[in-house]
């Protein structure tokens, strides 16, 4: 998921696919710990999308109580 992408979404579509990741990301860990995880990069790249959406999600707060 790219930055840009994640501009163009609004605060409710950010809340939601940050749930979705975490979901992903508590499978993804479940998946590691058993021994069954076959792309080991998905954990690395749900990790950074939790990441870009919460910067955004805090860049848009800031600039709400700014303004």
């Amino acid at each position: 998921m790219k930055a840009s992408e994640v501009r163009d979404m609004t605060p409710d579509q950010l809340q939601d696919e940050l749930l979705k990741l975490k979901k992903t990301q508590f499978n993804l860990r479940f998946q590691g710990a058993s021994g069954q995880l076959e792309k080991v990069h998905q954990m690395r790249q749900v990790r950074r999308d939790i990441a870009r959406i919460k910067t955004i999600q805090r860049q848009l707060a800031t600039e709400a109580n700014k303004g």
